[in-house]
């Protein structure tokens, strides 16, 4: 991964999370909530190679610790990210090009989405964080699984246009 696409895709994921806090979080859905800067880091990391998923799940993960909204450890959701982009990239042959096959890239968009959750609740149970009851956690990640579904076909096309254009030459072959 070439360091002008790191600070590309990190231009994107700033972008995307100010839009999740200043938009997004405003919106009160049926349901549960959605997390847009989530779906967008999801799909980021599912377009990278190996190192690339990697990088873009700590650089992800970094940025959303900043968050003003999440009371939770700084560095968790680095942690979660990066482990997430760890499971995309080794894993990668296996899951395929998504190119003939969208429905399926957005069915990966949200269970990455909801598995990423799960695995921060695990850890903040871990780390003795009380997040609620577990009927409301389930519904939070189903809710969020469920809105990712419905918003993801409009946010994969722009995803995959950012990434076409952002690869070198050499990127391409």
């Amino acid at each position: 991964m070439s360091p002008s696409r790191i600070f590309s895709s990190s231009g994107l994921l700033i972008v995307a999370f100010l839009i999740q806090e200043s938009l997004v979080t405003r919106i009160n859905f049926p349901i549960s909530g959605f997390s847009f800067y989530i779906a967008v880091l999801i799909g980021l990391i599912s377009f990278e190679d190996r190192s690339g998923a990697v990088v873009i799940g700590f650089i992800g993960g970094i940025i959303l610790d900043l968050s003003p909204t999440i009371d939770a450890p700084f560095g968790q959701w680095a942690f979660v990210m990066t482990l997430i982009g760890f499971l995309f990239a080794t894993n990668r042959e296996s899951i395929g090009n998504f190119s003939s096959r969208p429905m399926a890239l957005i069915a990966l968009v949200a269970a990455g989405a909801m598995f990423s959750m799960v695995i921060f609740l695990m850890i903040s149970a871990l780390l003795g964080e009380n997040d609620g009851a577990f009927s409301q956690i389930v519904i939070k990640v189903l809710g969020n699984g469920f809105w990712t579904i419905i918003f993801a076909p409009l946010i994969i096309p722009f995803l995959s246009l950012f990434h076409n254009a952002s690869l070198t030459s050499r990127e391409r072959r």
